[in-house]
């Protein structure tokens, strides 16, 4: 092989001497570009048969690019594609957890991920803070919740908790709606934002709109430093912020979980009253109906 050519993409090689080539060096190469991770794993044979050549014109054109012939090209192909195959999964899902990891490994790591999130949330969160917000929360004639993509699940799961236990909650996502929920309220309720990053543009909107109505504003973020925590009443951390991957993106789910559940039960703790016997109210209890069995079920 060429001194240099070894350091070279053959995909950007093939690009570059695309102009120069017709006929059947050209079909030849327009195969490879097409599917480069097939044509990495195939024979010369199968090669030939989809551009409609010769096994001698693919290794004529492998030493036109520089190679010594189809064999080498073919693993140049197969190392490029491993490598955009690992910079993608990497980029995506991590380096803690690689594709080849047995099951075993990739338990241990996502619970180990897991459980120093649920550290880093205990070292971080402000108890102070979380009281005066559970005490708002107990007060307040609405409760208005905001979190969307990623941030949304925490924050829907904290609406479920609040509504069963009799809170006057809703919960937002989208621009407009996030800024119509916040219009509503008024001096005394509550806006709660769920926002890992702390940096949303729609999130950062609706506190100035509840601000603006005299409502208390709260974030739950793993960015204490970011511009939405800088203008929020409290900003309640979790100890992870955003990171660049899925697996972080799962740990921070964590300790996003983790501080609201802790939220949830300040709050409960100061109704509780309301836990069981909300749907059970008078001497005569009404029949029963199917959708009240969440109610009796702590578990949810």
């Amino acid at each position: 092989m060429a001194d240099g050519v070894d350091e070279a993409s053959p995909l950007e090689l093939l690009r570059s001497s695309l102009p120069g080539l017709t006929g059947a060096k050209l079909r030849v190469a327009q195969v490879i570009l097409r599917d480069p991770a097939v044509v990495g794993r195939s024979s010369i044979t199968w090669l030939a048969g989809e551009a409609r050549t010769s096994a001698a014109t693919i290794t004529r054109l492998s030493t036109a690019l520089g190679f010594d012939g189809f064999p080498e090209l073919r693993a140049a192909l197969a190392r490029e594609h491993g490598r955009g195959v690992q910079a993608g999964w990497e980029k995506d899902i991590g380096s803690a957890i690689t594709p080849d990891d047995p099951a075993d490994k990739v338990l241990s790591t996502l619970a180990a991920n897991q459980f120093s999130a649920a550290r880093n949330a205990m070292a971080s969160v402000d108890l102070d803070a979380m009281a005066r917000v559970a005490d708002r929360i107990v007060s307040a004639q609405r409760v208005q919740l905001f979190g969307e993509w990623g941030d949304a699940p925490p924050a829907y799961e904290l609406y479920l908790r609040l509504f069963r236990i009799g809170i006057p909650v809703w919960y937002d996502e989208g621009a407009y709606f996030a800024q119509v929920g916040a219009s509503l309220l008024a001096p005394g309720d509550v806006a709660l934002v769920i926002s890992r990053s702390g940096d949303s543009p729609i999130a950062m909107k609706f506190a100035e709109v509840a601000r603006e109505h005299g409502a208390m504003t709260a974030l739950i973020t793993g960015n204490p430093q970011s511009p939405l925590a800088a203008e929020v009443d409290e900003a309640l951390h979790t100890g992870t912020g955003v990171g660049g991957s899925w697996t972080d993106y799962f740990a921070g789910r964590s300790s996003d979980a983790l501080v609201g559940a802790l939220l949830w039960a300040l709050v409960a703790q100061r109704v509780p009253d309301r836990i069981y016997d909300r749907m059970n109210q008078g001497d005569t209890p009404a029949p029963r109906k199917r959708s009240q069995g969440i109610f009796d079920n702590p578990m949810h």
